[in-house]
């Protein structure tokens, strides 16, 4: 009984432990960051005494922002209101970037991790996992015959779709360099906005599949046989040739295992940066496979050194592609973008064929905050 007694105790103050470690270590309640207020403030904290300067770096805003400290040491920054959508940022401490370690959710978007959080009230909903029907996500391995390799992709199904026998059209959604198949998953937030669109009669169910545009390699980083890799902008066949003339692989792979609506009508390609240069050249290159065409702050021009046989002849196929029928043709991009003369001068060559589209411009440069927005004007306009 006297021993029952004594490991009952014992239990009882190791149970107890975390909770006076959080409540009176630092004699205040556990500390929230970001704390999304209702009016559409946030505010970040990071509790670093001995650290001299805290900064807060944002996809929102340029440069960096000094964060004050009060005397326990903690550190902090209340933003002005920001609009509803998603956000990423991180700290810099003493000059060193670090993600906040109040705050699990993370995006990796090539070699950099951020933070991130969601402020609701408008597009940010449209980002926002919602009580509403969800589709399906696979990680598929392809043949592809053309890169002598087996290649990975993430594909999108609707909700419904397992126990359907309808064919379903299919949107080819790819990333821009430095991506791969996971991008437009966790930065694009591509289940979400699909789900919710759908949910509210804004899009018709289709398939989406996310390619990996870096064809020397099999997959994501960690995702292969190369296994924990860093990941990097500087890959073989970068905007060579090599994705366009091979991306007739993706398509056979998606046609003879899913569902689909095997003709052009049935498919569209979109991509951002460049997955929009390799949308532009897969669609004309192939001038009879596409309906719709979504170009998201796009790169235009080949590289001086790409000798493929897909740039050339290229204002010969857009005209050719054009004169096939497309029924979309959706070019987007910031103002200030980097790439935004390119878009101006590619916009003049259509003009001068009279080859028609449909331009969309928005404020901001080449963020995944104007990608995903882009998302939500294109979806809509597709399959109908």
């Amino acid at each position: 009984m006297k021993k029952g007694l004594i490991i009952l105790m014992v239990t009882m103050i190791t149970l107890s432990i975390p909770i006076f470690a959080q409540q009176a270590l630092w004699n205040r309640p556990e500390m929230v960051s970001p704390e999304i207020h209702a009016d559409n403030t946030v505010t970040f904290r990071l509790l670093a005494p001995d650290s001299k300067e805290v900064k807060l770096t944002g996809d929102w805003f340029q440069g960096d922002i000094a964060m004050a400290k009060d005397d326990t040491g903690m550190w902090s920054y209340t933003t002005e209101v920001l609009s509803s959508n998603l956000y990423g940022y991180a700290f810099l401490v003493d000059g060193v970037r670090v993600i906040d370690p109040g705050n699990v959710y993370v995006n990796r978007d090539v070699a950099t991790l951020s933070s991130i959080f969601i402020v609701k009230g408008g597009n940010g909903d449209y980002y926002n996992v919602n009580n509403v029907p969800h589709g399906s996500i696979t990680r598929r391995w392809y043949d592809s015959p053309g890169n002598e390799m087996k290649r990975r992709i993430t594909i999108y199904t609707p909700s419904g779709y397992e126990n359907s026998k309808e064919k379903f059209p299919v949107l080819y959604l790819l990333h821009g360099m430095g991506g791969d198949e996971e991008a437009w998953m966790a930065l694009g937030r591509t289940s979400q906005i699909m789900d919710n669109l759908i949910a509210e009669g804004k899009a018709k169910p289709m398939i989406v599949v996310m390619t990996n545009g870096n064809v020397a390699l099999e997959a994501a980083p960690g995702e292969s046989s190369l296994g924990l890799q860093k990941p990097s902008f500087n890959l073989p066949h970068t905007m060579d040739g090599k994705m366009e003339e091979t991306f007739k692989d993706v398509i056979k792979f998606v046609d003879d295992n899913y569902h689909t609506i095997k003709e052009k009508k049935g498919r569209a390609i979109a991509g951002l940066s460049m997955g929009g240069f390799h949308s532009l050249h897969i669609s004309r290159f192939y001038p009879n496979t596409f309906d719709y065409i979504g170009l998201f702050s796009p790169a235009i021009n080949p590289r001086g050194n790409a000798e493929s046989s897909v740039y050339q002849n290229i204002d010969g196929t857009l005209q050719a592609q054009w004169k096939n029928g497309i029924k979309l043709y959706w070019i987007a991009i910031g103002k200030t973008d980097f790439l935004y003369k390119q878009v101006t001068d590619y916009r003049a060559k259509l003009d001068s064929y009279n080859l028609k589209y449909t331009y969309y411009e928005s404020e901001g440069g080449h963020t995944w905050s104007n990608w995903r927005d882009y998302m939500l004007e294109f979806i809509p306009q597709l399959f109908k």
